[in-house]
């Protein structure tokens, strides 16, 4: 890890001695600001250990400007995100356990990185080249994020690192072939770098020896008051005209319907809770981009009134999944011990469509050898 360079500062007396000046003025005081000033950095400490003795590590990286994300190497999963509102004073935006035994129990994906495959696969099998791949099944009849064992319940290498404008992890982890019914050595690398112009980016990078679907992206929670109260009072803004309608098993029918004159509609500021009670269940759907991906766009900008806080969400990926904790029902105790009640958090999964080994309209997923799997997502903050 590269050493922070420090500048000396030249006091006014230095100078003026320089100069031949008999007196000396003293130093002019450091102005308060700068004196606060966060300094960028990176630490490493230990986070538990898993029942077969591995040791888990958590990285902090705090920018210039005092944000702070923390990531572990469990699950590649983002811990904590500490955040300002309009007074200046930070709260932790994420939701999520205080210690490495809340990851370990049951637990709705907190802040992980979710592959080989996120979202659902329908009935967990899949052909490609003639062959019928099954998959292990973990959500009634159907595969999600990645089966029993995804990428969310390994142990990723880690490697912390500086750049000019930032600080940042690489994580990586190899899914052998036949690791949850997918086929394929999966070599994945993921890079969080927190910039000093206070963004989260996220980059995902794959290479294969087989042909194989994959699908990665990250399952952070964000709630805004700082997990003080659901999410239903935040305004969501998604660059989205067109959603995949599912079936009871939310699993894509293959259509793509319109959002105008639905509750699906937030192609201008919508809250959350506004609509919610006309969707069955709450919101848990794929909006399809208009950017349609390829290359980086806006995909969704969030907005807590309250604290002023703001989030924008720009991705090269076709779809998003807006989720709205609706499976959250009080019994998970979070940090602090807070219980974490239905619609306490949001998601907003930057990704390609659910089931799209088994949908030929939907954009493909399938990564073949000597080809690489590239995507970024960056989560800008800011208040207003």
């Amino acid at each position: 890890m590269k050493k922070a360079l420090f500048l000396p500062v030249v006091s006014l007396a230095l100078l003026l001695a320089a100069a031949g000046c008999r007196k000396a003025e003293p130093p002019a005081p450091v102005p308060e600001a700068v004196k606060g000033q966060p300094t960028m950095n990176i630490q490493k400490a230990p986070f538990g250990r898993l029942p077969d003795g591995a040791n888990v590590d958590i990285y902090t990286l705090v920018n210039a400007r005092g944000l702070k994300a923390r990531i572990m190497t469990y699950g590649a999963i983002l811990v904590s995100l500490d955040l300002p509102d309009r007074t200046g004073a930070f709260a932790d935006c994420v939701l999520g356990y205080d210690s490495l035994d809340g990851y370990l129990k049951t637990t709705p994906y907190f802040g992980a990185i979710v592959g080989r495959y996120g979202n659902r696969i329908a009935k967990g099998s899949f052909s490609l080249e003639g062959k019928t791949y099954v998959l292990a099944v973990n959500d009634g009849k159907n595969h999600l994020h990645g089966g029993v064992k995804g990428f969310d319940k390994v142990i990723w290498t880690a490697e912390p690192f500086e750049e000019a404008n930032g600080v940042g992890l690489k994580l990586g982890y190899l899914s052998k072939d036949g690791e949850e019914g997918y086929p394929g050595n999966l070599n994945v690398t993921v890079v969080y770098l927190l910039t000093n112009d206070d963004e989260l980016r996220i980059d995902y990078e794959a290479t294969t020896d087989k042909a194989t679907p994959v699908n990665l992206t990250s399952h952070s929670y964000f709630n805004f008051t700082g997990g003080s109260r659901d999410v239903l009072t935040h305004e969501i803004t998604l660059a989205a005209d067109r959603y995949t309608p599912v079936d009871a098993g939310l699993i894509p029918t293959g259509k793509l319907d319109p959002v105008a004159g639905t509750p699906m509609d937030f192609t201008t500021p919508v809250a959350i809770g506004s609509r919610i009670d006309r969707v069955a269940g709450g919101y848990d759907h794929n909006y399809v981009l208009t950017s349609g991906g390829g290359a980086m766009a806006l995909a969704a900008r969030a907005v807590e009134p309250g604290s002023g806080r703001v989030m924008e969400v720009l991705t090269d990926q076709p779809g998003i999944q807006f989720y709205t904790g609706n499976f959250l029902d009080g019994t998970i105790a979070g940090k602090g011990g807070r219980a974490y009640g239905k619609h306490w958090g949001f998601c907003l999964e930057t990704q390609h469509f659910p089931d799209s080994p088994n949908q030929p309209s939907f954009p493909t997923t399938i990564l073949r050898p000597g080809d690489t799997y590239r995507t970024r997502t960056t989560f800008k903050f800011s208040v207003k």
